[in-house]
Order: C-alpha cells, then sequence, then structure tokens
C-alpha cells in the first residue's frame, strides 16, 4: 500500500532496462561491435544512465556537448568528467578513460609491429595515440640502436599545461645506461600551438651538445599535438 504523500521513486535506467532495439550489448552480439554509434558504445562503458533518462540518451547529450568528436572528449581528466556530467561519478569515468587508453594502447601497439625509425613520421605514428589527447605536457625519449630500431622508450618528465622541467644529465645518463646509438626527443603541446617555444629551442641545443659529448646522435626532437606534428629535423633545426 502507498503511503499518502510520496510518489514513487524513478529508477536508474541501465543498459539491460532499454528496449530491445536499444540495447548496444545485445546489438553487439548479433551484427558485431562495430555497428554501434559512439552513443550506443559509451553507453555500454557507463552501464546507466540518470533516474528516468536511459544511459543511451546520457551518452548522446555527453557527445552533443563535446561536438559528437571523441576526441574532445578523451582529453578531459576524470575529475572534468565527474564535474562537468550529472550522473557520471568516478566510477563511470575512470571507465571511460581506461576504455580510451586501451585504444591508444592497441593503436600504439599495432604500430609497433616493425619499431624501426625512418622519419618523423614513423615517430609520430608511434607515440601521437599517447600523448595527442593529453591535456599537460609530457617529454619523452626514444632511444635506438645503430639500425635506428626502438630499443625503448620512456618518459623523463611530466609537467603542467604549458611546460615541463627535463634533467639532461638524467637523460644521458638513461641513453648511457642502455647503449643507445641515436635518441630522439619528443614532448607534446596541450595548446595544439605547433611552433617551438625559445625554451624548447635552448632545450633541444642543451641536448644535442650533451649527446654530442658521448657520440650519441640525435636525430630529431618532436612536438606534437591535436593538430599534428613538428620536427626539427625536418626543418632543418637540428
Amino acid at each position: 500500500m502507498k503511503e499518502y504523500g510520496h510518489d514513487e521513486p524513478l529508477r536508474t535506467l541501465r543498459v539491460a532496462d532499454l528496449d530491445i532495439a536499444d540495447k548496444p550489448r545485445e546489438k553487439a552480439l548479433q551484427n558485431g561491435i562495430a555497428t554501434l554509434s559512439n552513443a550506443e558504445l559509451l553507453a555500454i562503458v557507463f552501464g546507466s544512465g540518470l533516474p528516468g533518462r536511459s544511459v543511451v540518451d546520457l551518452s548522446r547529450d555527453i557527445l552533443l556537448d563535446n561536438d559528437n568528436r571523441l576526441s574532445r572528449l578523451a582529453r578531459m581528466s576524470v575529475h572534468e568528467v565527474v564535474r562537468k556530467y550529472k550522473g557520471i561519478g568516478e566510477a563511470k569515468a575512470i571507465s571511460l578513460a581506461a576504455a580510451f587508453e586501451l585504444g591508444a594502447r592497441c593503436a600504439l601497439d599495432m604500430k609497433q609491429l616493425d619499431p624501426q625509425v625512418k622519419g618523423s613520421d614513423t615517430v609520430y605514428e608511434l607515440l601521437r595515440g599517447k600523448m595527442e589527447l593529453l591535456n599537460h605536457e609530457e617529454f619523452r625519449v626514444v632511444h635506438l640502436n645503430r639500425a635506428n630500431r626502438i630499443i625503448f622508450e620512456e618518459t623523463v618528465s611530466r609537467g603542467g599545461t604549458a611546460s615541463t622541467l627535463v634533467d639532461v644529465k638524467l637523460v644521458m645518463k638513461s641513453a648511457l645506461d642502455k647503449l643507445s646509438s641515436a635518441l630522439i626527443f619528443v614532448h607534446n603541446h596541450p595548446s595544439g600551438n605547433l611552433n617551438p617555444s625559445a625554451a624548447d629551442d635552448q632545450l633541444t641545443r642543451r641536448l644535442k651538445q650533451a649527446a654530442d659529448l658521448l657520440e650519441i646522435r640525435v636525430l630529431d626532437h618532436i612536438i606534437i599535438s591535436p593538430q599534428g606534428y613538428y620536427s626539427y629535423n625536418d626543418n632543418g633545426r637540428l
């Protein structure tokens, strides 16, 4: 018996509660995962929506807020997603971040089947999945052998939205420890600006001077952003 003055609570609509035509899991099983829309894929990641609103509709709203571009959503931190979207708590936001990270790692893994560096585009394709969507700066070093095959890739510094500090001595120590014959430096610009800054130029000179003393070749310094990449070597600046 329902008490006077109380309404039935609205139930959170999960993927399992949707009509059969709107169930992305069933659709994926029947037709393949590639047939799902971006909103349906997000719905599977989130699992449940809001009281009175389906998880598919919630996913559509979030995509619309990002101009239907997954890359924009992927650049948001877990805390940004939680803060901006009602119904998305930390668990859902972390699941979303994990899905994007898996996709990036899969793309990188596929590119590393033949990790021989033939030019700046090779490094860009290897690392863009890791770096172009970051909302902070990272500086990475790619270590190569005499045949320009990658033997190791490491992150040596993480910074803020505009800069990161790099210890030249530690970079060179790592190169000696790994018996690297050549190095490629890579960092990202979250702002999207591909032009090197004066600080980028100064750091490149210091790294190259230190490597020259150790008879280690510096092949390139590459800047990655969502807009593409810039190569010091391609622009004749090494």
